[in-house]
């Protein structure tokens, strides 16, 4: 799996229901900094399961929609970055699992379509995001809330605990900020135990600060050029990253966090930031 900024395309997903512009830029401009080609990528999905009636031309016909969107924004994305190599493919099959084999070759998969909640959550082209996060061999980046701001000096903001996942966020943030030339703030969300005494709260607080530190320590060896702060902040992890990257460049996550069940893919913090932020959300798996 590879969650630097290698060589590997950037592959954007093209949501042929919905304005498509400010995921494709992100992408072509993503691609343009690592200086790699953008792929564009539409899914037709599968024929419907009919008995009497023959699929075939509605089939024919969304595949010359989709197609046609595709063009159009792969030659606005060539517009917007002419030094970009940008292809395009038609995909056949369930978006999710086409989409995800597609990740296969790629270093960044981006994604719009953030309508996570009301019908548009299970209906539509948007019903991708989650899957597509959760099964990913390459970090996926959701973009697409049109009132979004940045704020300078530009940051992003990355979310840690002590999984395997959460490492693996770290870096790929620590690679990016370096690749963008700008900040980043490293943040874990602190909840103490119930049952513990102010006293024990303390201890533990003190000790989670310790190992933020050090955790952060050894990737800014690695990438001195990155300015970072970390801290811990006290509430539900969903909201404290929310909150912090209100006006940040994009939030990293890990795919699964430490909490939840084995079994689970992509887990509640990812989860919530994808419903919650209004930042481009960035969910990295675990190598």
């Amino acid at each position: 799996m590879r969650h630097g900024a290698g060589r590997e395309p950037v592959i954007g997903g093209v949501d042929p229901e919905r304005d498509w512009r400010v995921p494709v830029a992100w992408a072509v401009d993503e691609a343009a900094l690592r200086g790699v080609p953008l792929g564009l990528a539409v899914a037709v999905p599968p024929a419907r399961d009919t008995q009497h009636v023959d699929d075939t031309p509605r089939l024919l016909g969304q595949a010359r929609e989709r197609g046609d969107v595709l063009d159009r924004a792969a030659a606005w994305a060539r517009e917007r970055q002419p030094g970009t190599r940008v292809s395009t493919r038609l995909l056949t099959g369930a978006p999710a699992h086409a989409m995800a084999e597609l990740s296969e070759e790629a270093g960044l998969v981006v994604l719009g379509s953030r309508h996570l909640t009301g019908p548009g959550a299970l209906l539509g082209t948007s019903a991708l995001v989650m899957p597509l996060a959760a099964r990913a061999r390459c970090p996926v980046a959701v973009v697409g809330h049109p009132g979004h701001t940045t704020q300078e000096p530009a940051y992003l903001v990355v979310g840690v605990d002590d999984s395997d996942s959460s490492r693996a966020a770290l870096g790929w943030a620590f690679a990016e900020a370096a690749l963008r030339g700008c900040a980043l703030r490293v943040l874990a969300a602190w909840q103490p135990p119930v049952f513990a005494t102010g006293r024990g709260h303390g201890e533990r607080f003190q000790e989670e600060r310790r190992l933020l530190a050090e955790v952060v320590a050894g990737w800014s060896e690695d990438h001195p050029e990155v300015p970072v702060s970390h801290e811990i902040v006290a509430g539900p992890p969903v909201e404290v990253l929310a909150e912090a990257a209100e006006h940040a460049l994009g939030l990293v996550v890990g795919r699964r966090g430490r909490g939840g069940y084995t079994g689970m893919r992509l887990g509640s913090v990812a989860r919530g930031a994808l419903r919650r932020a209004h930042c481009p959300v960035i969910v990295v798996p675990t190598p």
